[in-house]
């Protein structure tokens, strides 16, 4: 069922909005009016709020959000954070968002237009901001659809098992910096940023202060540099607007969705905030988990990802669907009533010919299930063996390695996967004056979905001759025979890489990956890449504190792969890819024990992976038991 506008419109714009310290935010107010007269509705309705770091003014707010809910019976706020836009205050990336956001709702709570019932909504950074200001419990709170956020920066989305996610370097440059108060007042500084090329910052040395156009924004360079450089012990982490894992217990008790994808940027925490909260709250909580990339309303209604395409049935419309969620716990509408517990979306269905797009035709289906983890999955362990093979027979033979070389100067290149704002402004000849900063394309340095696990010309930090990562001497491949039957997976990943390394630290990574057999439509068939992780050795089992490795010791390296929900198909084999970099998705180690980041230091590992009797590297699958 599609909705329909009921309401003109009236708009309110920049209403400032005190905090706690007297900052004020600047706040867009949407009200529903009755069209005969052209009057706000006067009697108070309930009101849905949106905390962004992007232009709230961007059509996309505007129409999507702001108009689009306020014609169906809803004020819509929409609030520039601190310090970006027309808000006042200091910017620093995620770190005033719980208080800011609390302070917010109550605010809007007591307006006279709102009934005292304030939902949230928004993605990625607007989707964070929820789960921060849920923290503080505020009065007001009723409702939130969060999609595609964090749970804690430190374990993943911002660091990720000690390693940075460099999208935060990439992000300060481009979509950061040009929202910056200072950017925003200053052509100059506008015409520096337009010219900026991030692939020129990832692919020197480390980028340390002062040496890129943030030296003229501090602030930005100054947070860019706290996640860079501090450690996990520091109590910088534990800040409820970046560790919400740390606050559950205290966090608001309202019905709400955790929406994701399996290749977004935040897979594994809305899974994990989903199922900590799920069954610790009386309210309702719903998971939604797609096959998309990041993004709202223009990634859900997407038939592909990347190089993939899942069928007409992967899009979903977003603002229908947090209609009717709002709807119900909002208006004591029944349109949500039969929603799922659980939705996620089992890729893997077709036959893997090539769609008139030229995309590999992967295909899925929707599913729904009552809980997360699926009750009706087994953990499976395949092991890797010394002849390459992946199998659920555990190694016999007593002593069983292979070595390889990491080069920190010559790291594997990222292929697509869960990643979201590696960005870089596209080249334009046109002045700032003829195209605006936000205005300008942005060039995507990684892909970001599923894609055949081979370098290509505009594969960032690769170097002819081309062809699949496999055959890099660094990394080491074991796949199953080709199956025999289908494998259907859904639910948590884990890998465990049993290594040892000849220098104090480094890092281990793991790739899971479907790999087509070669067809008339893929030749040289296509290593599709599901999940991956990464573990920095001197933070291996997410400890917080550093604790260097001991040269030729073996240790056990645990990584948790995102979640997934994938069928390998009969003929396709299981492959798993041990590393130990994958670039840009994650800074290099540079193998020298040196600081978490800035080192000009160099030197290449040797690192050991087991595959024996004691020290068995493995990972678990969560496969599904179909009866008949």
């Amino acid at each position: 069922m599609v909705s329909s506008p009921e309401h003109g419109v009236a708009a309110y714009l920049d209403r400032p909005v005190e905090m706690r310290d007297g900052t004020e935010l600047a706040t867009d107010i949407y009200r529903p009016i009755d069209e005969d007269s052209g009057e706000p509705i006067t009697d108070p309705v309930p009101a849905l709020l949106v905390r962004t770091p992007y232009d709230k003014r961007s059509r996309d707010r505007v129409e999507n959000r702001g108009r689009w809910f306020a014609q169906r019976g809803y004020v819509v706020a929409i609030q520039d954070v601190r310090g970006r836009y027309a808000s006042d205050g200091e910017f620093y990336l995620l770190k005033n968002e719980a208080r800011d956001g609390a302070d917010t709702v109550e605010w809007l709570s007591e307006q006279p237009y709102c009934d005292g019932q304030v939902g949230t909504m928004g993605t990625s950074y607007m989707a964070w901001v929820q789960t921060a200001l849920a923290t503080q419990n505020p009065d007001g709170l009723a409702a939130m659809f969060v999609n595609q956020g964090a749970a804690d920066a430190w374990e993943s989305s911002l660091r990720h098992n000690g390693a940075f996610e460099l999208r935060w370097l990439t992000w300060t440059l481009t979509l950061g910096a040009e929202g910056a108060k200072r950017c925003l007042d200053d052509p100059n500084l506008q015409r520096l940023l337009a010219t900026v090329d991030t692939r020129e910052y990832l692919g020197d040395d480390p980028l340390l202060p002062g040496q890129s156009p943030l030296r003229t924004l501090p602030n930005y360079e100054t947070y860019l540099f706290d996640y860079l450089t501090r450690d996990g012990d520091d109590e910088h982490w534990e800040d409820p607007s970046l560790n919400f894992s740390a606050y559950y217990d205290e966090m608001a008790d309202v019905p709400t969705v955790y929406a994701g994808a399996w290749y977004d940027s935040y897979a594994k925490a809305t899974v994990d905030n989903f199922k900590a909260l799920a069954d610790s709250k009386d309210s309702e909580h719903f998971l939604i988990m797609g096959p998309w990339t990041h993004g709202g309303q223009n990634t859900w209604t997407r038939t592909y990802s990347g190089e993939i395409d899942f069928g007409e049935s992967a899009a979903v419309d977003h603002l229908e669907t947090q209609l009717r969620f709002f709807d119900h716990y909002l208006q004591d509408d029944d349109t949500w009533s039969d929603h799922p517990r659980v939705q996620y979306f089992r890729m893997g269905t077709r036959d893997g010919v090539t769609t008139a797009d030229g995309r590999l035709a992967h295909g899925g289906e929707w599913a729904a299930a009552d809980e997360w983890p699926l009750p009706e999955t087994m953990s499976e362990t395949y092991f890797i063996h010394e002849d390459g093979t992946l199998s659920t027979d555990r190694p016999s033979v007593r002593n069983s390695s292979t070595s390889y070389d990491f080069d920190p100067r010559d790291p594997v290149p990222t292929i697509g996967g869960n990643c979201s704002s590696y960005y870089t402004f596209e080249p334009r000849d046109e002045s700032i004056d003829e195209l605006t900063l936000a205005d300008r394309p942005k060039l995507s340095i990684t892909g970001r979905g599923g894609y055949d696990q081979r370098t290509r010309p505009d594969t960032f930090g690769a170097e002819p001759p081309y062809g699949p990562l496999e055959r890099r001497s660094d990394i080491v491949t074991y796949r199953t025979p080709p199956l025999s039957e289908p494998v259907e997976i859904a639910g948590p990943l884990r890998v465990r890489v049993f290594a040892s390394t000849d220098a104090p630290d480094t890092d281990f990574t793991a790739k899971l990956i479907d790999e087509y057999p070669p067809s008339e439509d893929v030749p040289h068939g296509f290593g599709l890449n599901i999940a991956d992780s990464i573990c920095r050795a001197r933070y291996r089992g997410y400890r917080r504190e550093p604790d260097f490795v001991t040269p030729g010791e073996i240790y056990e390296f645990y990584m948790e792969p995102y979640p997934t929900a994938n069928t390998f198909k009969a003929g396709h084999r299981i492959r798993l890819d041990i590393s130990s970099s994958n670039y840009p998705r994650y800074d290099v180690n540079h193998n020298t024990g040196g600081p978490l980041y800035g080192d000009r230091a160099y030197r290449t590992a040797t690192n050991t992976v087991y595959h024996e009797a004691d020290h068995s590297t493995h990972i678990e699958l969560p496969v599904v038991e179909r009866n008949g």
